[in-house]
């Protein structure tokens, strides 16, 4: 975004500010961060205000900055923009700026891999346009109007992630972005609590067909039933399917893992043998939604081959981290679902790189009144043929460990509620030998465990 603030007044419907000409190339809420020029955007919230910084940013190069106007005191002489919100006229300025550029808008959403779908996606393409991501999880109803201003106006292909946690925020976010494309990467059970059962989740993530263009496509996850009822509900929505299963419009077989990454061999809408240097079947299956989305703006399966086998992940997504001791480290503890976690232990049981098998597993969070049920069902995923050593840290991994213990004995069964000492130093018997997986919800922090492994 490069406006002048008389073109941001004329966005939010407002008089012409003094300093009309000053001229704003991007958009910051963070002094720490804030960029030469920058629109500084100050909220009021619970612990802190904003408004308090707005000197500071300009000392660090911002080149405006927002003013609520019932807020007392503004520093005289310097470009600033009063407006009654500060959220809604950050949200009406991306609504503004999104109307006028002329990229393609994709948006992500889903329970498991939003993250990994964008970072795949955009990697496949940035070799053939200018691509723009959400950074970071700038993917809520503050998030996204950031990233949206935050897009060059040369931007080709902007792909945004949708983030939510009850009914209407996906819709919030797809209709201020009104994307071309669309795609819900899979129904897992995060935000159980707030949406009270899978089907209500899937409700919810279907919400971003509402901003979708008319003439847009949804991809959606065609091995989930609950997707394919909704589907079947609309019977003028273009919906295309990917998965693993046959039926679907692009699927996958034939997964292996190697040491660099995962091969897998693909069938109808393209058809061939493909690489990616990304770990999990799961991450084969949000592969395939960088596909056919490639395929749609263009791309031949040969330039989709090329590019896939360069793509990387924003770490702590399946990422390969070489221990000091020999072992192999898989951290993947950005998030945790039961889905993802049975995906992640999977990965683990049937790959031939390292023939030890370790789990580290931390606590699954939002996930309601049955959590119990859940961490304990995560045993159905857990084999001792399989899978050779197995620590659990959080107070809602007791009910797996209940369980587990019943099958492991205590020297390949370790539980600690809130301490990783222990299995930092039951760790230090992993060797070349052995691959661990670190796996937890965000707020567990198992990747703390890893630096005992890596300073």
């Amino acid at each position: 975004m490069k406006k002048t603030l008389k073109e941001l007044a004329a966005w939010l419907n407002d008089e012409v500010p003094a300093f009309g000409d000053t001229i704003v190339s991007g958009i910051s809420i963070d002094t720490r961060t804030i960029c030469q020029g920058d629109l500084f955007v100050p909220f009021r919230g619970e612990q802190a205000n904003g408004h308090k910084f707005v000197q500071q940013a300009f000392e660090k190069g911002a080149g405006a900055s927002l003013w609520q106007k019932d807020e007392p005191n503004p520093p005289k002489n310097v470009p600033l923009l009063f407006v009654d919100d500060s959220e809604l006229a950050l949200q009406q300025m991306a609504r503004a700026y999104r109307n006028e550029h002329k990229a393609t808008f994709i948006g992500i959403t889903g329970s498991n891999g939003k993250t990994s779908t964008k970072d795949i996606l955009a990697g496949t393409l940035a070799p053939f346009f200018k691509v723009q991501k959400t950074i970071g999880n700038f993917n809520n109803q503050l998030g996204l109007p950031i990233t949206i201003l935050q897009l060059q106006e040369d931007t080709e292909v902007a792909v945004l992630e949708m983030g939510m946690s009850g009914f209407g925020e996906i819709e919030f976010l797809t209709k201020l972005a009104r994307p071309h494309i669309t795609v819900i990467t899979n129904i897992g059970e995060a935000h159980m609590q707030d949406l009270g059962s899978r089907a209500g989740i899937a409700k919810a993530k279907f919400e971003i067909i509402q901003g979708m263009q008319e003439d847009g496509v949804l991809f959606y996850d065609g091995d989930e039933p609950l997707l394919n009822e909704l589907v079947a509900k609309e019977q003028h929505l273009n919906a295309q399917a990917f998965g693993l299963e046959p039926g679907d419009l692009l699927y996958a077989e034939n997964i292996e893992a190697t040491a660099s990454g995962s091969s897998f061999t693909t069938h109808g809408a393209i058809e061939g043998d493909f690489f990616i240097s990304v770990l999990g079947k799961h991450q084969v299956k949000n592969t395939l939604i960088a596909m056919l989305i490639a395929q749609k703006l263009g791309l031949t399966d040969e330039q989709i081959r090329t590019s896939l086998k360069d793509v990387t992940l924003t770490d702590m997504r399946m990422q390969q981290v070489q221990g000091n001791q020999g072992a192999l480290f898989i951290n993947d503890a950005y998030n945790a679902a039961p889905t993802s976690v049975k995906a992640a232990i999977q990965f683990i049981a049937t790959t031939t790189i390292r023939p030890e098998k370790w789990l580290v597993l931390g606590d699954m969070l939002e996930l309601g009144d049955n959590e119990k049920s859940f961490h304990e069902e995560l045993s159905l995923a857990i084999h001792e043929s399989e899978i050779d050593y197995v620590c659990l840290y959080g107070p809602r991994m007791a009910f797996l460990y209940e369980v587990l213990k019943e099958r492991f004995d205590a020297d390949h069964l370790l539980y600690d509620k809130d301490d990783f000492a222990p299995i930092i130093a039951k760790l230090q018997q992993a060797t070349e030998k052995s691959i661990v997986l670190l796996k937890g919800s965000r707020g567990m922090k198992l990747e703390t465990i890893l630096q005992a492994f890596t300073s």
